[in-house]
């Protein structure tokens, strides 16, 4: 057997139009090293670009999707004396600069889910919780505070006061109070997490991928910008997406009864 590498991976598989991407340091409860961090830099930037593509899927590998940061490997960095992690050239996958992934990432988290992890989950579109999950977003007891997203996605989607309880409390809670702060989407029993994000994700590419990408990125404009830089785009984007052969393909799929064919064109 192979030995591990101690700085630990991100595996990457392809199922069909589905990219999978595991976060594989079970050793260490996933914990995330700046390698693991570039690696799936790599593997959103594929699954943007490649046209075959049309979802991801991010999970982690064993009992816990990730303890987060393996701190000690990222602290010179946050103390400024190493190169920034984000750039224009790959997409981030906490989506919060440079390239962001156009196509729908479904999350799956189980076990152990700490601050990045926490972060990469609410950087995805769709999060399935397994039962087991604990939930903690414990940087202030490091003397740091969440830069991953958390102190904006946890406000828009909890609300004020869930993202303020559980920011500054610095508590742990369960998937079912994640559930209720809308954090994550589906809860299920632990161990049936990738099956099910596997199984939504599945559905999104039957699906016509223009016309998933541009929902996302309206709904991601008027996230970022409002509603009327939002429907200011409405009429140009669905002229472009009405000329589009899956549109034709939608339409004749209506008229003779049958499931569509999509092909991104």
């Amino acid at each position: 057997m192979a030995e591990r590498d101690p700085e630990g991976q991100i595996s990457v598989e392809q199922r069909d139009h589905i990219l999978l991407m595991g976060i594989d340091r079970p050793e260490k409860r996933n914990g995330l090293t700046p390698q693991m961090w570039g690696q799936l830099r790599d593997a959103y930037t594929r699954l943007d670009d490649e046209d075959d593509l049309r979802v991801g899927v991010l999970f982690g590998h064993g009992d816990h999707f990730t303890a987060g940061l393996d701190l000690p490997k990222w602290s010179e960095g946050m103390k400024g004396n190493a190169p920034a992690s984000r750039g224009p050239s790959r997409v981030d996958p906490a989506g919060l600069s440079g390239r962001h992934c156009r196509k729908p990432i479904v999350c799956a988290v189980r076990g152990i889910t700490y601050t990045a992890g926490i972060e990469y989950m609410l950087g995805a579109d769709i999060v399935v919780a397994a039962d087991d999950c604990r939930f903690s977003q414990l940087e202030p007891k490091r003397g740091i505070m969440a830069t991953g997203g958390a102190t904006v996605r946890f406000v828009e989607r909890g609300g004020w006061g869930n993202a303020m309880y559980h920011l500054l409390v610095v508590d742990e809670f369960d998937a079912a109070e994640a559930l209720r702060c809308g954090l994550v989407q589906e809860i299920v029993p632990a161990g049936q997490e990738l099956e099910r994000a596997i199984e939504l994700a599945t559905k999104i590419t039957q699906l016509a991928p223009l016309a998933i990408q541009a929902t996302k990125a309206s709904a991601r404009l008027y996230a970022l910008q409002g509603q009327d830089a939002a429907v200011a785009e409405f009429r140009e984007t669905q002229q472009r997406l009405a000329n589009s052969e899956d549109a034709a393909e939608g339409v004749a799929s209506f008229v003779e009864r049958r499931d569509p064919v999509f092909k991104g064109r």
